[in-house]
C-alpha cells in the first residue's frame, strides 16, 4: 500500500509540474482512444475477408489508417493480454499467466505442477492511463478491467472514470439486469454494447475541449454468446460457410461494430479527427469452436497463430497515412511505447519490453526482434474435437514460444518437446520442422533461452504426484470414440472397462 501512495504522489506532483511549466495539453497533446474488443478473431471482420460478418465501421477505420496484417497480442488469454499490453512488459515483468488458478483442467492429466500466476495487476506498476494522468490528461474507462479484485480497479490505476470494469472477466449476461458489470443503473431494454458506446460518447462530449483518453475494452464477443434477436434473425437467413456461421455471434460483431462507428463519428463531428489517435485490436485469438479463424491453427488460449494473432488498427488523420498497410510483426506491447514517444514522456526506469511503433507510420521499419511468449500453466480445452490445440486434453500445455523472421518455436516443459514452423509458408502451423531444419531450431532455442534468463521467467519442473497415464490413455481413446463431447469435466470418472 505504501508504494500506492508513493504513486499517487509521484502522478500529483507530475501533474503540478506540467501545469506550472504552462503547457497547453489541449492543443499540444493528442486525444487516445483505445479500443479492445474481447476474443475477437484475426480473420472476424469484413476487411479480413470474411463474407458473413459485417464491419463496414472497423472497415472505414481501417482505410482511415494504418492496419497490421502481423499484429499479435501479448498472451493467448484475456487477463495477461491485459496486464502486458498497459505495461508494455513480458509476462515474467507482472506474473499475471492466466485468469483465476494455474491449476486448470484435470488433475491427473498434467504432468507438472504449473507456476502460480498472480491475479491481480500491483498498484505501483506505471501504466498508460497513469503515464497521461501525469501530462494532464482526463481519462476514462469503459468495460472490462479484469485486472484485480476491488481496491485494483480503473480508480486505482489513473482512470478519473470507471464504467462497468470490476475483477469479472465476463458480463454473465449482455441484458440488464447485468451480471458481473459495473453498472448498476441499467434501462430496461437496452444492450451492453450499446450502453458502453453511449458512455463513451458522453465522455468524448464532456472531455472535447481538453486532452482526454478514452480506453475501451468491450466485452463483446466474450461469452455469453447473446445478440439482440432482431440480428440473429438477420444472419440466420444470410448465406453462411464452414468456418463462420453462428448467427448469434455475428449479431454481437454487428453490435461491436455500430458502437465502434458511434465512437468514430463522435469524434468526427467534434471536430477532433485531427487530434485524435484511435487504436483498435482484440485481447486474443477467437474461440475456434465459436469462430474458425482458417487457416490459422486453434484459437483462444492456444499459442498457435489462432490464439495470439489478432486484428490491430492505427488511425491519426493527417499522421498516418490513410489506407496504408503494415507486414512487421508487432505486438500489443508495443503501445506503452509508442505513445510514450508521440507524448515525449521521459522516464529511464520504465524498462519497456515493447518497441515504439511511429517509425512504421513514417514508412520505416523498426529495428530486426523476436517476439516472446511464456506461458509456464495449463489451459483446459473448450472443445475435445474442434479446439485444435496441443493436444485434445489442453488447449495448451505449459511452454514457451519464440517468433523471429518467419520461423516459429515452440517449447513445451512437460517432455521437452520442440516444435518449429515456418509461418509465412505454414499458417496452420502442421507440418514441424524441428527435426529437418536442426540449425535454425538451435538458433531460435538459443534465443528463447537467453530470453527466459535475462527476464527470470518461472519454468515449472515438479513433477506431479496424481498424474495418471492409464487415465489419459483412457480419456484420449474415449474422445477419439466421441464418447467425449465439447469439455473435459474437471475430473472426469471413467469406467474400469475403459481404463487400459
Amino acid at each position: 500500500m505504501n508504494s500506492f501512495k508513493n504513486k499517487i504522489l509521484l502522478i500529483a506532483l507530475l501533474v503540478s509540474f506540467f501545469s506550472c511549466q504552462n503547457i497547453n495539453i489541449d492543443k499540444e497533446k493528442p486525444n487516445i482512444v483505445l479500443i479492445v474488443a474481447d476474443d475477437l478473431g484475426w480473420s472476424d471482420l469484413s476487411y479480413m475477408g470474411s463474407t458473413y460478418y459485417e464491419t463496414p465501421n472497423i472497415d472505414k477505420l481501417s482505410k482511415s489508417g494504418m492496419t497490421f496484417y502481423n499484429g499479435y497480442a501479448s498472451s493467448a488469454n484475456c487477463a495477461p493480454s491485459r496486464a502486458s499490453m498497459l505495461t508494455g512488459r513480458y509476462h515474467p515483468f507482472h506474473g499475471i499467466y492466466t485468469v483465476r488458478n494455474s491449476d486448470r483442467g484435470n488433475t491427473k492429466t498434467r504432468k507438472i505442477i504449473p507456476i502460480k500466476t498472480k491475479t491481480k495487476l500491483e498498484l505501483d506498476y506505471l501504466i498508460i492511463p497513469e503515464m497521461l494522468k501525469t501530462m494532464g490528461y482526463n481519462t476514462g474507462h469503459f468495460g472490462k478491467w479484469h485486472m484485480g479484485p476491488k481496491g485494483y480497479y480503473p480508480e486505482q490505476m489513473g482512470f478519473d472514470l470507471n464504467i462497468g470494469g470490476n475483477q469479472h472477466g465476463g458480463p454473465g449476461s449482455y441484458f440488464p439486469p447485468y451480471v458481473h458489470v459495473n453498472i448498476n443503473n441499467a434501462n430496461k431494454g437496452e444492450y451492453l454494447t450499446d450502453r458502453l458506446g453511449d458512455e463513451v460518447v458522453t465522455f468524448i462530449d464532456n472531455n472535447k475541449e481538453d486532452a482526454f483518453f478514452a480506453y475501451v475494452p468491450f466485452f463483446s464477443v466474450h461469452t455469453p454468446i447473446q445478440s439482440k434477436p432482431e440480428y440473429e434473425k438477420k444472419y440466420f437467413i444470410k448465406d453462411s460457410n464452414k468456418y463462420h456461421n453462428r448467427e448469434d455471434y455475428a449479431g454481437m460483431i454487428q453490435s461491436l461494430d455500430e458502437n465502434i462507428g458511434k465512437i468514430l463519428n463522435k469524434i468526427e463531428e467534434s471536430g477532433l479527427s485531427k487530434n485524435t489517435l484511435i487504436i483498435f485490436t482484440s485481447d486474443n485469438g477467437g474461440i475456434k469452436s465459436i469462430s474458425n479463424q482458417f487457416p490459422l491453427r486453434a484459437g483462444k488460449g492456444s499459442y498457435y497463430e489462432g490464439g495470439i494473432k489478432v486484428p490491430l488498427i492505427f488511425s491519426w488523420q493527417g499522421k498516418i497515412k490513410e489506407n496504408s498497410k503494415s507486414f512487421e510483426r508487432v505486438s500489443n506491447i508495443d503501445f506503452f511505447p509508442t505513445i510514450k514517444n508521440i507524448l515525449g514522456y521521459e522516464n529511464e526506469n520504465l524498462n519497456l519490453d515493447g518497441l515504439d511503433l511511429n517509425p512504421i507510420f513514417d514508412g520505416n521499419k523498426i529495428k530486426e526482434r523476436a517476439l516472446f511468449f511464456h506461458f509456464p500453466i495449463y489451459l483446459e480445452p473448450y472443445n475435445v474435437h474442434k479446439d485444435d490445440g496441443t493436444d485434445p486434453l489442453f488447449r495448451t500445455r505449459p511452454g514457451s514460444v519464440v517468433i523471429k523472421d518467419n520461423w516459429k518455436l515452440h517449447h513445451y516443459f512437460e517432455d521437452n518437446k520442440i516444435e518449429l514452423y515456418d509461418i509465412i509458408k505454414d499458417k496452420s502451423e502442421s507440418k514441424n520442422l524441428s527435426k529437418i531444419n536442426t540449425k535454425k531450431t538451435k538458433e531460435l532455442y538459443g534465443d528463447l533461452e537467453r530470453w527466459r534468463k535475462e527476464n527470470n521467467a518461472p519454468i515449472p519442473s515438479l513433477k506431479n504426484p496424481y498424474y495418471n497415464q492409464k487415465y489419459v490413455d483412457s480419456l484420449n481413446f474415449l474422445i477419439m470414440n466421441k464418447k467425449i463431447m465439447g469439455k473435459v469435466n474437471k475430473n472426469e470418472k471413467i469406467d474400469d472397462k475403459n481404463l487400459f
